[in-house]
């Protein structure tokens, strides 16, 4: 490659790492106060630390499957029209961040779910017909958001195994009783018991 085709593909995956940045600017704030992890989890919830570096590795292959399409020798308007629905879903994705844990609204940020997934259905559709390779790489990215679909709805409360069946994991802190005792955390908020 020459040194032109390295600066697009330096800037694709940073556009794309980009996106992620913007996200988490959303992500983190929720993350500290509480509100997250105070959400009832589905039992395929995976642990929080996992987050970070799947998503890194999908803009990653995002930013990729963007070079690809941009560097091909194809129809200029074609190309135009492919990056461009790749842009929308890339803002798309942004946006759930922001709906979900910015406004914390989960039931919302669901159905802008469904919207990105479309967004990246109709970009490797797109895609496909310029480079297969650029259309395969955002395969794991179309399954992860599929997952996080399940997640979202599950965290929603809409989905039952959510908040019905899944036990809560409280902190083992306790408070004590003006009698002496202690209680514990128990309940679907990880509220302290009564004292008796």
């Amino acid at each position: 490659m020459k040194k032109k085709d390295w600066l697009k593909l330096a800037a694709s995956i940073a556009i794309c790492e980009g996106a992620g940045i913007i996200g988490s600017f959303y992500t983190a704030p929720a993350i500290r106060d509480g509100w997250y992890g105070a959400l009832p989890k589905p039992y395929l919830n995976p642990p929080s630390w996992i987050f970070a570096p799947v998503w890194t590795a999908l803009f990653l292959l995002m930013g990729i499957a963007a070079f690809l399409v941009w560097n091909k020798n194809w129809n200029l308007k074609e190309k135009k029209l492919a990056l461009g629905v790749f842009a929308l879903q890339l803002i798309l994705n942004s946006a759930w961040s922001a709906i979900f844990f910015g406004l914390k609204s989960p039931i919302a940020a669901f159905f802008e779910l469904v919207l990105l997934w479309l967004a990246i259905a109709a970009t490797i559709w797109i895609f496909a017909k310029i480079s297969r390779p650029a259309a395969w790489l955002l395969v794991p990215y179309m399954l992860w958001v599929s997952f996080a679909g399940y997640l979202n709805l599950s965290l929603s409360g809409i989905l039952p195994d959510a908040a019905d069946n899944q036990p809560i994991g409280c902190t083992l802190e306790a408070k004590q009783c003006p009698d002496g005792t202690y209680v514990g955390r128990s309940g679907p908020a990880c509220e302290f018991a009564p004292c008796k």
